[in-house]
């Protein structure tokens, strides 16, 4: 990662170690009227806050946290294309917090809609919709909407500035800018003349760049639809790249933190007096709800927390699993917040002699992020000013917060964003970020890397909720006549607002029924009404959300469906997706090919497949599983997906893959339980991952068929876990409704 030092919120570098001679371009003919963040010094330069050139080559400001995804490869390929310089000359940094650099496209996924059958009204009310996030300058990454965003937005930034470029040199060559040309860097006129761009950054930042710049056609790409070299891999191969953890600054001491394991709870009582008398310690700081304790080493604070005396109050909420889950269970009989889909009449639907009718319940536990990187943050308080230096998907929401928490105005506070050792939306949260703040500021003058041990990061989550299913499906002459689903959680969405802003509005709330009610299958009567539930465990955006558990209740209940009907579960589904949407259909027969999917499996096999389509994009995985004396090992996995356009093959394998194995990970193994309100998993073996070794061998085959980009940061992982239940039952014969799998199955791990 570069140096941010060199390009801060309020000054562009200009010089031999920075931006020599150099100008930033972008989009800037619709976005005039937002603040460029790159405000130049004396001799100076900048049009807006997308792409710089200077001498050593192209810096492209991201603005998108990168945390294994690949936003720091895809997004400067966006602009490499159309600005026409070589990739090696490429460099990508993320950007300030900044209204320049809000997330739009964080918008495609609030209309409660099926997203699948979206039309032209419905783009032209979303697109209307960015108005929010440009508003308040919502700089996030999340909704696996990075590229989603980014796709035109940087693309016209680099076009742009290659015609500014060329503009600039017809000016000196007395020409006119359709006679030129650019290749590699640099601007080609007739008679063999090349002059490189950095030769003309500072001419064209003087002009008025033009508008309604043509984009190259997917004909001519040379980066996209390609495997690019990630241009993170260098770094973080050789140790170098910078993530939070890794922050170092002059005179900097160490501190961790101490909350209340009650989440929400108080602290009644506590005595530091060991702690204090620990060599190295040099603050045990009240916070209200846990204390803070500041040393010499991170090692030293960790041991100094643990031998604070504290007497904690009680939980916010019932205290054990089992009576959480009772309530949550208990909203399946009250009102309904949504009933997103209901087509045809499910309640007036006749039941024949020859219907079947099937009924199932599912529950699935709640779920920490379990990121590699333990939450952290540092930070430098002046009194008058604070810097924090952290790995976040929301700059700005941390600045805001950080800000509030310390008596600042949010201008007086600037986050520089670093690598993240894993999100999966936890880093969308700020909790990490406001306490540093506020431990920075009882120590004003001195930066302070506030590091939770691992334990502290287990168990102060925002969780993925807990939820609960009931499913009623009608069978008719072997297809699915009626399905009605019913699922029930604590809200993720409305916890989220409150905390972002105090309140949440009232209506219906599509996250929660996600994966459920939009999924592609031509069910003549299908009903599905979202229940949420009043409990204040902290929850929070985990990877795919809510299609996280209604991808599992929803696959799971449509292979009891296919069961019933005495179908081929993949035949039983591709019946369902083809008269309903064809990309789904596809991902269906891609995957059947891929695996060479018969419908039945050898002895000491079990075969598994699932469909869910989310974030705008169809992902069918097919799991099998193999039986080692009496345990099973989870031996292949398939996956195919259809996201429109590949912008980067490679990545959008990794992807795939990840989420498979972070949904086989959470269906096989993880769950977070609570007794006397605590939570009862403390590190990684009591809330364990596949390893390595233990991964299926997976193949991945992308399509590229639907008429709109997709995401693929998150879509892999709703139908994984379905997938391994299913395969699970083809090879033992039990039907498991319950998450995790090892309640009743062990693994070969």
């Amino acid at each position: 990662m570069a140096n941010w030092g060199k390009i801060t919120r309020r000054t562009l570098l200009i010089g031999s170690a920075a931006v020599a001679g150099g100008v930033a371009f972008g989009v800037w003919q619709y976005r005039r009227e937002l603040p460029n963040p790159l405000e130049p010094g004396e001799g100076q330069a900048t049009l807006n806050p997308w792409i710089i050139i200077d001498r050593q080559g192209v810096t492209v400001i991201a603005a998108r946290a990168e945390m294994g995804q690949g936003v720091y490869t895809t997004l400067p390929a966006l602009v490499a294309e159309e600005l026409d310089v070589p990739w090696e000359n490429v460099r990508v940094m993320h950007g300030p917090a900044a209204r320049a650099y809000y997330n739009g496209a964080v918008t495609s996924h609030a209309l409660p809609i099926n997203d699948y059958e979206r039309t032209g009204f419905h783009e032209a009310i979303i697109e209307a919709m960015t108005v929010l996030p440009k508003m308040i300058g919502l700089q996030i990454t999340g909704g696996s909407t990075s590229t989603l965003d980014a796709y035109e937005k940087l693309r016209m930034a680099g076009a742009t500035a290659r015609e500014t470029l060329k503009r600039a040199a017809a000016e000196r060559l007395d020409m006119v800018p359709g006679a030129l040309d650019t290749r590699d860097g640099m601007v080609i006129a007739p008679g063999g003349i090349e002059i490189p761009y950095t030769d003309l950054a500072e001419d064209a930042a003087r002009m008025e760049p033009p508008r309604g710049v043509p984009l190259r056609p997917s004909s001519g790409w040379r980066y996209l639809g390609k495997s690019m070299p990630r241009l993170d891999m260098a770094a973080k191969a050789t140790g170098t790249a910078e993530f939070g953890i890794d922050v170092r600054r002059p005179g900097m001491k160490f501190a961790t933190v101490r909350m209340s394991p009650r989440l929400g709870g108080t602290m009644e009582r506590h005595d530091a007096t060991a702690a204090l008398a620990m060599p190295g310690v040099e603050r045990v700081i009240d916070l209200g709800t846990g204390v803070a304790v500041v040393a010499t080493n991170t090692w030293l604070a960790f041991r100094a927390a643990e031998a604070v005396d504290i007497d904690w109050g009680p939980a916010p909420y019932p205290g054990t699993s089992g009576e959480m889950l009772q309530a949550i269970r208990g909203s399946l009989d009250d009102a309904p917040n949504s009933t997103l889909r209901d087509d045809g009449d499910v309640d007036g639907l006749e039941i024949g002699g020859d219907d079947r009718v099937v009924e199932a319940e599912y529950t699935v536990p709640f779920l920490a992020h379990a990121t590699m990187e333990p939450m952290n943050a540092t930070a430098h308080f002046t009194g008058d000013k604070l810097e924090i230096w952290t790995g976040t998907q929301s700059p700005g929401i941390a600045e805001m917060a950080a800000a509030e928490a310390v008596g600042l105005d949010a201008d007086r506070v600037t986050c520089h964003v670093t690598y993240l050792g894993g999100g999966f939306g936890r880093r969308g949260e700020v909790d990490f970020a406001v306490l540093a703040a506020r431990v920075a500021a009882e120590m004003e003058g001195t930066p302070v890397q506030v590091t939770w041990s691992r334990e502290e990061d287990m168990r102060h989550d925002f969780y993925r909720p807990a939820a609960a299913a009931r499913m009623r499906g009608v069978i008719r002459g072997g297809f699915a006549q009626g399905l009605d689903g019913r699922v029930a959680a604590p809200s993720v969405t409305r916890q989220w607002l409150r905390r972002l802003g105090g309140a949440a509005p009232p209506g219906p709330d599509k996250g929660h029924v996600e994966g459920m009610f939009n999924q592609p299958y031509a069910i003549p009567n299908y009903r599905v009404t979202g229940h949420l539930t009043a409990l204040d465990v902290p929850v929070g955006f985990w990877r795919s959300v809510g299609n996280s558990f209604n991808g599992f209740f929803m696959e799971s209940f449509i292979d009891e469906m296919a069961q019933a009907a005495n179908r081929d579960p993949l035949a039983f589904r591709l019946d369902l997706a083809a008269r309903e949407h064809a990309p789904s259909a596809r991902v269906l027969e891609a995957v059947a090919e891929m695996s060479n999917w018969t419908g039945r499996t050898d002895a000491g096999k079990g075969r598994g497949v699932a469909m869910t389509y989310s974030f705008h994009t169809a992902v069918a995985v097919v799991v099998e599983v193999g039986d080692r004396d009496g345990d099973v090992l989870i031996d292949r996995a398939w996956i195919a997906c259809d996201v429109g356009t590949a912008l980067d093959p490679g990545i959008i394998r990794q992807q795939m893959e990840s989420g498979l194995i972070y949904g086989l990970s959470a269906a096989a193994l993880e769950e977070i339980t609570f007794d006397g309100g605590e939570v009862q998993q403390w590190n990684f073996p009591d809330h364990d991952a596949l390893r390595l070794h233990t991964c299926p061998e997976i193949e991945v085959r992308i399509l590229e068929t639907q008429d709109h980009l997709g995401g693929v940061g998150e879509p892999a992982t709703p139908p994984s876990m379905p997938a391994l239940a299913n395969a699970v039952f083809d090879l033992t014969g039990e039907r498991i409704r319950d998450l995790p799998l090892s309640r009743r199955v062990r693994f070969v791990f």
